[in-house]
């Protein structure tokens, strides 16, 4: 019996189980020529023709790669190289690192960053209160620590907040719009804070005065009857020795005579503007959401107080507004407070007032007047269509909308074309400045706004790819406008006939009697009462401390300027005309341009309804 399988080499094998000897079986085996015929690799070969003395010969070891056969010597010789070749590598790139290398210095800053940072420094040396402990204003310290619970009429706190100016009232008209306008430039460029390292610097610059306006009024309720407008005083009435902020000359720390408060109803435009800044805030500080839910809550609170209780709050009898921050009308505010409140929240019943035609037409958007196109403290109307502007060009909302939107986006192209030195709607000095308050005194701080605004509607138009706008039949390229608000803030940083820095503490040449009290005061452990500071009010010695950053008032309109403490109209600055700056300088600072277009709307639901989803696939 016998079984039949194949040769490795393809003949057939029989495998016999029978007695034969080998050497039967080697006679009788019946090789296959066809298989000796083929060709034999050489392993094979030396398998089938090894003779006997072959046998302790060294074979060839191979290694199997899969798609490969190599020799194994040749194996471990190429994986050998590899590695040394890694260890060599490894070691230079090792000798590399431990080298010490020279860096090439990052570039230094470009004079608005270098202006920006020293016109934030201004709002330190205002704040009031409790200061923090990492303090870099070293003539400051704690100060009217008893404010609001010195008055029998209120007594609660009012610690906190910010001065005005060179004095020591806290007027929350001005200071609420300069909170607004600070929030506005960082929701718009806070990479570019951050590029320069500010952006925690003005977040906490505005949580400041956010803070002291929750205080201001009942916060936590729904409904509020009245707001304070005003702590301090500086009514000066003839023959009066009355201690006020006005009268005495004091440094805040000293300040030891009653600071009255004065609360308001109706205040509309005050109110409304408030409800901008807590609404503003809250959309800088939405990476907290307990904080800016709290900021979202009093910003509702106070919007509503604003409508169910009309008037004007410089009206308010006892006040001082109605000298120093008269409000001509309270219909921009609603504007204005109403934009940000739907920013904020994104409901839309804010959107369908700001957009109503009979409100538009109170605030004064259908006709021109002196003041049309000036963007203050006072009327918001400008920065409102500004803002509106915005929301048509990136969201476009569409009917009913747009028509009212329309008509703000046409009315801002015209103002930014008033600014153009080509028409004549506003003067200039002959260096260069533009008159936006018709010569009025104190001109810087409408100036920074309106550039401001100049080169934030220029990042608008290149965020949407529009190349330019329309003055008429003529086309003007966005670089007009970013050349106009250049022209202006290096004015105010010294390109002016007088070669003089208007921001203290910019360049070499700047004002060095800056009206302000706690500036022009030696901290030297000597207490000036009311009157004992009136010898540093008038003598003609600079400043004992630079007050960084303050933005002076400005120059008259033949280019001139008095550097005299006592000439409030030149040397004293404001929050209003630094927020203002400030806005300025980070908008025009940096290589890029470009606004973040998201943030603004992260509250503002979709504009329209989301497709529905596809159906599910059919089935059978």
């Amino acid at each position: 019996m016998s079984m039949y399988g194949r040769d490795p080499w393809g003949g057939p094998l029989e495998i016999c189980h029978d007695s034969a000897t080998d050497d039967d079986r080697s006679r009788n085996l019946d090789l296959d020529r066809g298989a000796l015929s083929r060709t034999l690799d050489e392993t094979q070969q030396s398998w089938l023709l090894a003779g006997p003395g072959d046998q302790g010969r060294k074979k060839k070891r191979y290694v199997d790669l899969g798609c490969l056969v190599v020799s194994r010597k040749l194996f471990v010789w190429t994986v050998g190289t590899i590695v040394a070749a890694a260890v060599f590598a490894g070691l230079v790139a090792g000798i590399a690192k431990a080298i010490p290398r020279h860096h090439r210095p990052p570039p230094p800053p470009d004079d608005y960053t270098v202006a920006l940072r020293k016109a934030l420094m201004f709002f330190n040396a205002q704040r009031s209160g409790k200061l923090p402990k990492h303090y870099n204003v070293p003539w400051r310290g704690n100060s009217c620590m008893k404010d609001g619970l010195s008055d029998p009429a209120v007594r609660r706190s009012l610690v906190g907040g910010y001065y005005d100016a060179g004095d020591a009232v806290k007027f929350n008209f001005p200071a609420a719009f300069s909170m607004t306008l600070l929030s506005w430039s960082v929701i718009e460029y806070s990479a570019k804070y951050e590029a320069v390292g500010e952006l925690a610097h003005v977040r906490d610059t505005i949580k400041w005065g956010a803070d002291y306006f929750l205080k201001t009024f009942n916060s936590t309720a729904d409904t509020i009857d009245r707001v304070v407008m005003q702590v301090g005083s500086c009514a000066t009435s003839p023959g009066s020795t009355q201690p006020n902020d006005h009268y005495c000359w004091m440094r805040p720390e000293d300040i030891d005579y009653p600071r009255p408060v004065v609360e308001c109803n109706p205040c509309s435009d005050l109110a409304a503007e408030m409800a901008a800044a807590l609404a503003a805030a809250s959309i800088v500080f939405k990476d907290n959401k307990a904080y800016s839910q709290k900021l979202v809550h009093g910003a509702t609170t106070l919007f509503k107080f604003a409508r169910d209780n009309r008037g004007r709050y410089s009206s308010v009898g006892g006040s001082d507004a109605a000298k120093f921050y008269n409000s001509t009308s309270y219909w921009d505010e609603f504007v204005w407070g109403g934009s940000w409140m739907y920013l904020a929240t994104g409901n839309s019943s804010y959107l369908q007032l700001v957009t109503n035609p009979k409100l538009a037409k109170h605030a004064g958007a259908f006709w021109g007047g002196p003041g049309y196109g000036v963007f203050s403290w006072d009327n918001k109307l400008t920065g409102a269509q500004v803002l509106l502007s915005r929301l048509r060009l990136f969201l476009s909302p569409g009917y009913p909308y747009e028509e009212i939107l329309r008509t703000f986006h046409n009315q801002t192209s015209i103002i930014m074309c008033s600014y153009l030195p080509i028409f004549n709607s506003f003067n200039r000095t002959k260096g260069g400045l533009i008159q936006l308050a018709h010569d009025r005194p104190q001109p810087l701080q409408y100036v920074v706004n309106a550039a401001f605004l100049a080169s934030l509607y220029s990042d608008y138009l290149e965020a949407a790819d529009t190349p330019g706008w329309y003055c008429g039949p003529h086309f003007y390229p966005i670089e007009t406008l970013r050349t106009f608000a250049r022209t202006q803030i290096e004015y105010i940083l010294g390109k002016n006939p007088l070669k003089m820095s208007y921001v203290v503490g910019y360049g070499n040449h700047y004002p060095k009697h800056v009206h302000h009290r706690g500036a022009s005061i030696p901290k030297n452990g000597v207490h000036y009462g009311c009157k004992g500071g009136w010898k540093w009010r008038d003598t003609k010695k600079p400043n004992p401390n630079i007050i960084v950053g303050a933005m002076v008032a400005g120059p008259d309109r033949h280019d001139g300027f008095k550097d005299v403490r006592k000439n409030y109209n030149y040397t004293e600055a404001t929050l209003a005309g630094n927020a203002g700056l400030v806005a300025a300088l980070i908008a025009l600072s940096g290589e890029g341009h470009g606004v973040d277009k998201n943030t603004m709307f992260s509250a503002v639901p979709p504009m329209f309804p989301s497709p529905p989803p596809p159906p599910a696939p059919w089935k059978p």
